[in-house]
């Protein structure tokens, strides 16, 4: 099972100064719509910069609902051996909603 996140958790993760890594898996244009800043590497790019996410802090997985950042999670713990990451469940549209309704949305 998958550790996931929720929006309003990841709130209160950032507004405590938490230390951790947010990676982004959308696509760049959808990356220019909104984002909770971070780092974006799109999944089809995940394979080649996984050596940019962290291995040392937790690190939150972003994508739109939710299920592109799963697919990278699985990848990243099956193929890599990573155990620190967490899936923004719902995705950044999650966060749009729960927590910041000016954020645009698509």
């Amino acid at each position: 099972m998958m550790d996931e996140i929720t929006a309003q958790e990841l709130k209160g993760r950032l507004a405590s100064g938490s230390t951790m890594q947010l990676v982004d898996v959308r696509e760049p244009v959808e990356f220019e719509i909104c984002n909770l800043g971070g780092e974006l590497i799109p999944l089809g790019e995940l394979t080649k910069q996984a050596s940019r996410i962290r291995r040392d802090v937790p690190v939150v997985v972003v994508c739109h609902h939710g299920f592109r950042s799963a697919q990278a999670i699985n990848y990243l713990t099956q193929r890599l051996g990573y155990d620190n990451l967490l899936n923004l469940k719902g995705g950044i549209h999650a966060w749009a909603t729960e927590v910041d309704p000016t954020m645009p949305t698509y």
